[in-house]
């Protein structure tokens, strides 16, 4: 019996935010899905077909989430030093 469409998506999901430590938002743009659709993909969906890689996934999406102040820090600084080189 062949995997079916949501089993080979959340598998891809998985290798695909494995190797490039990317974010559940990142890789739902890169995949054109939902956050929420990523999320119970590698989630909920992996942990039932794949153990083993759903906790590979969670070791990479923990250490996003541990990361995210600072990316957050990062995106306000750049907002506002451009709005202040733009201003005369």
């Amino acid at each position: 019996m062949g995997k079916t469409y949501i089993e080979e998506r959340a598998i891809g999901l998985a290798h695909y935010i494995i190797d490039s430590k990317d974010t559940v938002r990142g890789a739902a743009k890169k995949f054109g899905i939902s956050k929420s659709t990523v999320h119970k993909d590698v989630s909920e969906r992996l942990l039932k077909i794949n153990p083993i890689l759903a906790s590979e996934v969670r070791t990479v999406l923990n250490e996003n989430k541990a990361e995210r102040h600072i990316r957050g820090g990062l995106a306000t600084k750049l907002k506002y030093n451009h709005k202040k080189s733009a201003c005369p």
